[in-house]
Order: C-alpha cells, then sequence, then structure tokens
C-alpha cells in the first residue's frame, strides 16, 4: 500500500510541474492577445492562432505516426476543440478589444473552479470538502489581490459577458481534454483537436483576412506568434499532461496563480500599474495553491493509472 501511495504521490508531483508549466505558458495569453487585437482584427487573431497551431499539429501527428483517435474520442475531441481551440480565444479576443488584460485577469480568476466543477461532471473526480475550501479561499486571495493591484474597476459590460462566456468554455474543453488525456496524452489530444477544427478555422480566418487585410506592427505579429506556438499549442502539451497525471480539479488549481502572472506581464509588456501592497496578496494566492496539491482528489479507478504512459 505504501509503494502504491508513493507512486501516486509522484505523478501527482509530476502532474503538478507539468500544470504549472502550462500555466506559465498562459499567463501571458491575455496580454499578447491585447497586443494582437490592437491592431488585428478579434477573429483573425482567434482563429489565426488555432489554424497556424492546426498546421503544427499536423506536422507533429505525422512525426510521432499518432494512430487515429476512436469515433468515441473524436466526439470527445469535439468537446475540447469547443472549449479551448474555438470559444475561449474567440471570447476573449472579442473581449480584449475593449478591455485591459488586467481586468481580464479579474473575470479569469474564476476559470479554476469553473475547471474543478467540470472535473466532477466530465472527468468523474470526487474532491474532498478541504480541497472546495482550499480552492474558495485561492479564489478569494486572487480576487483581493487583483482589488489591489486596481484591476478591480468599472461596472459589467460587454467584455465581462464575453470573458465568462469565454471561462465556461474553457473549463470545459479543460476538463474533457484532461480526462481524455488519460487514454491518448497530452500532446495528441490538443493536437487532435486542433486538427478537428482545421477546415473550419481555415476558414475563418481566410474570410477574416480577406474582409481586413491584415496589417500591423511588429508587436502585434510577435502576439499572435505566441499565442500560436505557446498559448495554442506547446503550453497544451503540459497543461493537458498535468492534468491527466495529477487530476483535473486539483491540477487545475494552479491557474489560481495565473492572475498574478498575468498582471506581472501586464506591467511589464502593456505598462499596466501594478502597486507593490498587492505581492502581500500574492503570497496568500500561491499558498492556497500549495494546499490544493496536497490534497487528495480521487480520480476515476479505470483511468488513473493510464495516465503515466499516455504520452
Amino acid at each position: 500500500m505504501r509503494d502504491k501511495d508513493n507512486v501516486t504521490r509522484r505523478r501527482a508531483i509530476t502532474g503538478a510541474a507539468l500544470g504549472a508549466l502550462g500555466v506559465l505558458g498562459f499567463s501571458m495569453s491575455l496580454p499578447t492577445t491585447r497586443l494582437a487585437v490592437a491592431h488585428l482584427d478579434a477573429w483573425f487573431v482567434a482563429f489565426g492562432r488555432a489554424f497556424g497551431a492546426g498546421l503544427l499539429a499536423v506536422a507533429y501527428l505525422a512525426i510521432v505516426r499518432a494512430p487515429r483517435p476512436t469515433r468515441a474520442q473524436w466526439r470527445r475531441l469535439a468537446v475540447v476543440a469547443l472549449g479551448v481551440v474555438a470559444g475561449f480565444p474567440l471570447f476573449t479576443s472579442l473581449a480584449l478589444q475593449t478591455s485591459t488584460a488586467a481586468h481580464g485577469a479579474v473575470v479569469i480568476a474564476l476559470l479554476p473552479a469553473v475547471t474543478a466543477g467540470f472535473a466532477v461532471l466530465r472527468a468523474r473526480e470526487r474532491p474532498a470538502p478541504a480541497f472546495w475550501l482550499a480552492g474558495a479561499a485561492g479564489l478569494l486571495a486572487v480576487l483581493a489581490f487583483l482589488a489591489l493591484s486596481g484591476a478591480v474597476s468599472g461596472a459589467v459590460g460587454p467584455a465581462d459577458l464575453f470573458l465568462l462566456v469565454a471561462v465556461a468554455l474553457c473549463g470545459l474543453g479543460y476538463a474533457e481534454g484532461g480526462a481524455l488525456s488519460r487514454e491518448i496524452g497530452g500532446a495528441r489530444t490538443i493536437c487532435w483537436a486542433l486538427v478537428l477544427a482545421l477546415p473550419f478555422t481555415t476558414a475563418v480566418t481566410a474570410v477574416s483576412a480577406l474582409r481586413h487585410p491584415p496589417h500591423a506592427p511588429a508587436a502585434a505579429w510577435a502576439g499572435l506568434g505566441y499565442l500560436t506556438a505557446v498559448s495554442m499549442f506547446l503550453g497544451f502539451f503540459a497543461w493537458y499532461g498535468g492534468l491527466a497525471r495529477g487530476g483535473v480539479a486539483r491540477v487545475g488549481q494552479i491557474q489560481l496563480a495565473q492572475p498574478v502572472l498575468t498582471l506581472a506581464w501586464s506591467a511589464l509588456l502593456l505598462h499596466e500599474h501594478v502597486p507593490p501592497i498587492a505581492a502581500a496578496a500574492a503570497v496568500a494566492v500561491l499558498a492556497c495553491v500549495a494546499l490544493t496539491q496536497r490534497l487528495r482528489t480521487a480520480a476515476p479507478p479505470a483511468l488513473a493509472g493510464r495516465a503515466a504512459a499516455a504520452d
């Protein structure tokens, strides 16, 4: 029994490390989206990143000679594509046309809680009550951090509604993708989802480019390049692998740290103001993240053993 606990613990640590790497990559998504949509059409940014990542996915799958998913897996990949390939990029791009990246971090702070909820519904995980308490404490700490940083301001507007839809679809895509990654691996999950969506993302990107010919400074193209290579592709290699190994609900709570990192990138790249007092709230956020990683989350027994060999 002790040997089995040690194996599970090592796998959870690996999952947490992969999840943290994914969050680090995702933390620049809102600032780089803001850079891109300042000069490029929001639809072009949302689907252009998915189109470019789809081409990378085709190359990756060909190199590793990945077997085709089953019919049931294709249906689940459609849910992943809806959530993280189309939904989240589109609605965050629309929101950040009028909202700052710092303000967007306020709504994105809800993502770990939404992901944990979908982990119960879609990944059949059963977090302990203490886990929910730690997650709620982390959410409050995040909101305190954002309030101290000055990101919480203004009335609710269309941008906030776009962000809420983005969070709901992203949480669904994270939970479904994390569960599916136990079967086919994190890298293959995002790659097949990108390939499945490729005909649609190609068409929308082409129409957007024809309607609004893209002309932008280098910073905007650099932002789109980051969204394509990291936010839409490489970041998911680590993120879905982490969710599969450490549990969707538990590893998903690492995203509590994402608003902290996002505001740091916003200050660095976009010169948005973050006062020093917010550092205290940031420490509380990270403490709550650490606590959620130490609490057990029951994974479906039939699937838990597959995560280590998936990738």
